[in-house]
């Protein structure tokens, strides 16, 4: 298969590429600005997130506009590691829906996003065996049928694969790290053993193509040995960071403070008081306020949303400032 049969046509390719460009660079802006509005207001949001939010969104643009080096295979292959792998896994650590959640301000949108996040369709697709079939399954599907050489000859099915790499890849990426809010948190173990099926099914993939060529296509011996050399390296180099970032989790779990009792008057802020609670009531009211300023919530001043769940400090529905 000749460089000029990669792609469906010149005029369709650079249509779609362009879209898919825009669509990462207004993502990223939206994130830089949603960022800056939290720290304007007194809120921390650590710079590593906008900074790997921003490289995955650079990373999707670079795929798709620029030709990766090598032959037509290896450009192939290069594109869907960076695409259907690393770029989730950018976009994932930055945590969009967290910041989504802390920086829009009350309303439906607001209401929408953990409802959506919550749904029972959304909780199926984030079961990490789901998300692994759909990721993986896809991905043998167009390197071991005729799939793969249809797309290079019918444009909107060349369209449609290239979207469902970039979501498959988002999805499991999102449910194997699960760093911002879902229905149910899944445990490590089978996170992490999702993690190492697709990692092994990755690696057959690749020694497959390394002596057998996608049905349909005439790729060069050396071509097609070098992108399968590259998909079996690099999908090993970015299931270790996801490995890395499942480790890192679980230190974090593991050596996390526990409380050990009820909080005494020496625990809390200075010059911060409460009084008792009136029967029925849930809600603890401040009587005094650092800097001489209330929480309508009972949240005392100096503490901050948790990322985990930013939708639950607040009962008034107005955003803290304090």
């Amino acid at each position: 298969m000749t460089p000029e049969h990669i792609h469906p046509g010149p005029a369709w390719h650079d249509l779609a590429a362009w879209c898919v460009t825009a669509g990462a660079l207004l993502a990223c802006a939206a994130y830089m600005l949603a960022a800056r509005r939290l720290r304007r207001r007194g809120d921390a949001w650590p710079w590593p997130r906008d900074a790997a939010f921003t490289a995955g969104c650079l990373a999707v643009a670079w795929a798709m506009t620029a030709e990766p080096p090598g032959g037509p295979f290896t450009s192939h292959v290069t594109r869907h590691l960076v695409v259907g792998m690393a770029a989730p896994l950018l976009l994932v650590l930055g945590r969009p829906l967290t910041l989504a959640l802390r920086a829009l301000p009350p309303g439906p949108l607001r209401r929408a996003l953990p409802a959506a996040a919550h749904a029972r369709p959304v909780a199926v697709l984030l079961l990490p065996p789901v998300a692994a079939v759909l990721d993986l399954g896809g991905l043998w599907l167009l390197h071991r049928t005729g799939l793969f050489a249809a797309t290079h000859r019918q444009p909107l099915l060349y369209a449609v694969t290239q979207a469902h790499v970039l979501a498959a890849g988002l999805l499991f990426t999102f449910a194997v790290c699960q760093l911002d809010p879902v229905r149910r948190r899944r445990s490590l173990a089978l996170r992490g053993s999702a993690l190492l099926a697709v990692g092994a099914a990755h690696a057959v993939l690749a020694k497959g193509l390394y002596g057998a060529l996608p049905p349909g296509t005439d790729f060069t011996a050396a071509d097609l040995r070098t992108g399968a050399q590259l998909m079996y390296y690099g999908g090993d180099l970015v299931e270790i960071a996801l490995a890395v970032t499942l480790a890192v989790q679980w230190y974090a779990r593991r050596h996390a403070p526990r409380p050990t009792g009820r909080r005494g008057p020496e625990h809390r802020p200075p010059g911060h008081a409460h009084r008792r609670a009136r029967p029925g009531s849930h809600r603890v009211r401040p009587v005094q306020a650092q800097e001489g300023r209330l929480r309508a919530c009972g949240r005392p001043p100096g503490r901050r949303l948790s990322d985990r769940w930013p939708a639950e400090g607040c009962r008034t529905g107005r955003p803290c400032s304090v």
